[in-house]
């Protein structure tokens, strides 16, 4: 179910894998995304098994918008709303960011209790969603922030347009990069990387491209697919 989980620091921080759930092919099997063309309660069903592994009664999601909006909640909402970064200071509440090929990213407080769980696709990264949910944190009370960033597909599988690729370079240039094939690619878990360096936040980062590991979903490796997800939450008193 965990391709990568850390229980340490009074919090849970972890990456799904795509094994353990129900779905059927092409979903197979932990697929957690609701808007894929799964079937709703074989999705519903993945997600209670992932909270019941992660000891909480239910995640906190969201309607990912590939922008930089940022919601702050305090319980897991009656209606999902419209973002691509959750932020919460609710202890127990855990939050989700799902990806199949895109940048999922988990930020954390170290002495306070925010928490926060992004998806930083292309267009996010280029739009700034790390910073802003950065700035959300610190306007919060966050005083030292740290992440950990997810396994997305990489810069040697993005292959992209010249031109998008230097639009990207234009906004973080360490995205600039080259494919297996020396065509232009975009890095852009590099590129939210190098983001979250410049912001001051300690870094850490899971090893793995989404398209090259059988083990997580990818759209570009195979179209239509699942979602795997990053979760993050404050362990309650």
């Amino acid at each position: 179910m965990f391709h990568w989980r850390d229980d340490s620091e009074g919090l849970t921080r972890a990456f799904t894998s795509r094994s353990g759930g129900v779905s059927a092919a092409p979903y197979d099997s932990l697929n957690l995304g609701s808007r894929v063309g799964d079937d709703p309660a074989d999705v519903t069903e993945n997600r209670n098994r992932v909270a019941s592994a992660l000891g909480v009664p239910a995640v906190a999601f969201m309607n990912q918008c590939h922008g930089a909006d940022v919601a702050v909640i305090e319980a897991v909402p009656d209606c999902t709303p419209d973002a691509d970064a959750l932020v919460t200071l609710t202890p127990g509440l855990a939050l989700a960011a799902l990806v199949a090929d895109c940048t999922p990213v988990l930020l954390w407080d170290v002495a306070g209790p925010a928490v926060a769980a992004v998806h930083a696709g292309r267009p996010g990264m280029m739009k700034g969603v790390v910073g802003q949910v950065v700035s959300t944190m610190r306007d919060l009370g966050a005083q030292s922030i740290s992440a950990v960033v997810g396994p997305s597909v990489c810069s040697r599988c993005y292959e992209v347009p010249l031109e998008l690729r230097e639009e990207a370079a234009s906004v973080t240039p360490e995205s600039r990069a080259v494919s297996w094939t020396g065509t232009p690619a975009i890095d852009v878990a590099g590129g939210v990387v190098a983001q979250l360096h410049d912001l001051h936040v300690d870094i850490s980062w899971v090893a793995g491209c989404a398209r090259e590991d059988l083990r997580l979903f990818s759209h570009r490796r195979d179209g239509v697919t699942g979602r795997f997800g990053g979760f993050i939450v404050r362990k309650a008193p």
